[in-house]
Parts: structure tokens; C-alpha cells; sequence
């Protein structure tokens, strides 16, 4: 049998005697320190200026992907892609259009929405590449979308117009409305006839006047409330997250839910892309389903919020936002209103290009060429919408409408026309990659970085 040396402090568990405790088990005096009131530390500076017992050798930065490496040794197979190299493409170098569609396609929920309204990695990337495949500034060949989509007839599907209008409505709430309150009047009517439990729109934030955030309107009232346009994007397709709406949609199997969804014709692209694939692992799964009318804005750009509202108008003309009551892109002016409707601000639109949207440049879709509906002002005289019905669900949504409208034959079609070919040039000459329609949809992330100088695998760098 072993034996244990003789020590007066060694216990029969093999520990040892605590401190300020006797060999009796009797508690010594103890003197606490006080804690600081209404705070966890007394820091003078924000932050303490050392940090105590850490051991040698040992950093407490969070590390970044290259800790991976250390722990396994194993290399990263060439077919994957990370969100992290989407981030180096896209985001970090200004391409982003904030259309929210990598965090839609998200199977682990990892992708989030910062304060900045630019896509965040919120927790572990898995590398499963589908945030790169649908972003339309990335791995999405967003004019193979318009062909998959209208089909090669554009009949059945979006593509070419099946009929065109300029319209507008005749009810009083139009005059908070955008041009003719179109796209308004529409979602109503489709509400009303059942055919939508509800659609995306944007809604002007509580605390930042002219920010357009996600709102999912349930009611007319609601819709009308919120007729008119911004010029900021919503991350729209980042806001389909069904728990987020579920205490305004009706209790019923997410599968028989019906939305309308009004956006950019990125969003739409997007949109169309997931709808294309049969699965059901993407974190926004049941809304990205439920979309079953989909609305484009004619759009050549958007603008960041901050850079238009703040730098732009407030700081640099002394408008206050607070004092905005619309604003409109038209004839290649932007114009602002008071809310007493007097204009107080009409200069060219490229005064503002450099609160645009960098990604906007690479875009050829100004008509919306995978919606349902595409609705804007070019084409229309004042007051009026242009109304371009793409698929048999957009003249649905249009002949349930149309009995309540004021319209006539599109006014100029060749309005549409020289615009569409004007953002066509534009996305020409800033494209690096070839703009092919009928080349593969997706684009491998190596053949981007090659045509656009970018950085692969930026992970191996710590990104």
C-alpha cells in the first residue's frame, strides 16, 4: 500500500486548507471590497489600461479565421466560399446594393444586418458558398436571371411587357402618394380580394426621417399610411424572417401564406433566384415561398441614407430632413418638397453621385425585367405611373385593380426605352466581367476575383 507523507496541511481528498478558513472549518475575518455603484468596473478611461493574470505568449483578441488552421491543419477545399470572401468582393470594396439576398439564402442564420445597413457575419461561417452564389453583385448572373425567369417566349414568365399603361388613382390618399399611388392601390386590391395576407414595403424609420426600413403592411390603412418612395435600400430580403411577422399574419400553415414583395429589380432578381431552387434549409425559407406578386421600381440608383439625407441635403444645402415632404428622381433632376408641397430643391441627379450606391453603376435592369409588375414616372406625364404588366400574375393583380384607376395607353414608350439603354451602357462600362445572358448563372468566386482583381482566399489573411 502507498503511503502519504506526513503534512498538517493535506486533507483526505487531497486538496488543500482554504484561505480564511481555520482546520476547524471556521471562517476567518474577511474584508470585501466595496462594488462601484451603477457599474460593473470603475474605469476612468473606458476600458481598463491592463489586464491582469494573463499567461505568457497568450493574446486576447478575438482571433480571426486563421485560427482554424492552428487547430486542424487542414487546408480549405477550392470549391468552398465564405462569407468572408463575398465581404472582400462586395462589400469592402463599395459593391454592395443592400438588397438583404445573402442573408435570405443563409442556411445557418449567420449573416445579419449591421448598423451601417450592410451585411454583418453575426456567427460561424459554414462556407456552403449560397450567400456568394445569389448576390447579384457576385456570384448571381443577374442577366441569366431575366432569361430563366421570362422563359424564352417572356410570356409565361417576366421579360418582355404583355400590355402597358400610364395610370393613376383617383382617391384622396394619393396625394401623399408617389406619381400616381399605383402601387398602392394595387396591394389594397389584392389584399381585398384575399389574394395577399400581406406585402414588404418600406416604412420611415421612428428615429431618422427619410430611412426607409421593412414593414410588412397587413391592412389598407397600413399601406396607405406608407404610400410614397425613398431613395434608400431596406436589406429587404434580409427582413423575410417569418417570426418577425408572425403576430401580423393569419394563423395558418406557413406553406399557404401569399405576400406581395415592392422593391428594386435586384431584390426581385434575388428573389427569383432562391425561388428557383427546391429547398428548404435558407434561414427565410417560408416568406422567400410566400412570395407570390412581386412589384418592381423603376430604379437607375439608390443612395446611402447617410450620405444623401445627411451629408447631402442637410449638411450640405441646410436641408432639414425633418422639413422634407417627398422627394422625387425625374427628367434627371432630384427634386425635394416641403410638406406643404413647395418645391425647395431641383438639381441634376449626378450632384448626388456620390451619394449613390457604388453597385448600382453595374446594373442593366431599370424596368424590373423579373417582375410581376414594374411601376415608375418615366413614360408617364405628371401625376401619372407608368405601368409595365410582366406575367400572367401581374395582369391578375392589374385587372383586379384597373376598374379603380384612371388610365390610358402608355404615354412614351420610348421614354423607357432610351433610359433602359442608358443604364445598359452604364452597367457596360462598369462591369469587369463579360455580360453574357446566356453564360451559367452562377459565377465561380475565382473567376470574379480574376476579373476584378479581388483577393482570394482572404481568410488565409485573418480577414
Amino acid at each position: 500500500m502507498p503511503t502519504v507523507a506526513s503534512d498538517e496541511h493535506a486533507l483526505a481528498d487531497g486538496g488543500s486548507v482554504p484561505t480564511n478558513v481555520d482546520r476547524d472549518g471556521d471562517l476567518g475575518p474577511i474584508e470585501f471590497t466595496q462594488p462601484a455603484k451603477n457599474a460593473s468596473q470603475d474605469v476612468t478611461h473606458g476600458q481598463p489600461d491592463e489586464r491582469v493574470g494573463v499567461p505568457d505568449g497568450v493574446a486576447l483578441d478575438t482571433p480571426g479565421y486563421g485560427i482554424r488552421n492552428e487547430m486542424n491543419e487542414i487546408e480549405t477545399p477550392d470549391e468552398k466560399t465564405w462569407f468572408m470572401e463575398l465581404d472582400e468582393a462586395v462589400i469592402q470594396d463599395d459593391r454592395c446594393i443592400q438588397c438583404g439576398t445573402c442573408v435570405a439564402s443563409c442556411p445557418s442564420d449567420s449573416i445579419g444586418i449591421g448598423a451601417d445597413g450592410l451585411p454583418k457575419l453575426v456567427k460561424m461561417c459554414t462556407g456552403c458558398s449560397l450567400c456568394w452564389d445569389f448576390c447579384p453583385r457576385g456570384g448571381l448572373r443577374y442577366e441569366r436571371q431575366w432569361k430563366i425567369t421570362g422563359g424564352e417566349d417572356n410570356v409565361s414568365g417576366a421579360g418582355d411587357p404583355i400590355t402597358e399603361f400610364s395610370a393613376k388613382v383617383n382617391d384622396e390618399w394619393r396625394e401623399n402618394a408617389q406619381d400616381g399611388g399605383v402601387v398602392t392601390s394595387v396591394l389594397i386590391h389584392l389584399l381585398e380580394a384575399n389574394e395577399i395576407d400581406g406585402a414588404l414595403i418600406a416604412t420611415e424609420s421612428e428615429t431618422d426621417p427619410w430611412k426607409a426600413e421593412s414593414f410588412l403592411a397587413t391592412t389598407p390603412t397600413e399601406l396607405i399610411e406608407n404610400a410614397g418612395s425613398f431613395y434608400n435600400q431596406t436589406m429587404a430580403l434580409g427582413n423575410l424572417d417569418i417570426a418577425r411577422w408572425e403576430h401580423k399574419l393569419p394563423d395558418k400553415p406557413p406553406e399557404e401564406l401569399s405576400l406581395a414583395l415592392v422593391g428594386t429589380p435586384c431584390e426581385i432578381e434575388g428573389v427569383r433566384a432562391l425561388q428557383d431552387f427546391d429547398w428548404d434549409y435558407q434561414s427565410q425559407d417560408a416568406c422567400v415561398r410566400a412570395i407570390d406578386y412581386t412589384i418592381a421600381l423603376l430604379c437607375t440608383k439608390n443612395f446611402n441614407y447617410q450620405k444623401l439625407i445627411g451629408e447631402q441635403l442637410e449638411a450640405k444645402r441646410g436641408i432639414d430632413p425633418n422639413d422634407i415632404g417627398k422627394l422625387d428622381v425625374l427628367h434627371g433632376k432630384m427634386m425635394v418638397y416641403d410638406r406643404q408641397g413647395e418645391m425647395v430643391l431641383q438639381a441634376d441627379v449626378e450632384q448626388f453621385h456620390d451619394a449613390a450606391l457604388k453597385g448600382c453603376d453595374e446594373c442593366a435592369d431599370f424596368s424590373g425585367l423579373c417582375a410581376d409588375l414594374a411601376v415608375g414616372s418615366v413614360g408617364s406625364s405628371e401625376a401619372y405611373s407608368s405601368v409595365i404588366v410582366r406575367t400572367e400574375a401581374g395582369m391578375t393583380a392589374w385587372e383586379l385593380t384597373a376598374e379603380d384607376l384612371n388610365f390610358h395607353d402608355l404615354e412614351d414608350r420610348s421614354a423607357i426605352g432610351k433610359l433602359q439603354g442608358w443604364d445598359k451602357k452604364k452597367a457596360f462600362d462598369s462591369l469587369e466581367r463579360p455580360f453574357d445572358p446566356d453564360a451559367p448563372r452562377f459565377i465561380e468566386y475565382t473567376d470574379h476575383a480574376d476579373q476584378y482583381a479581388t483577393k482570394t482566399n482572404p481568410h488565409d489573411a485573418d480577414h
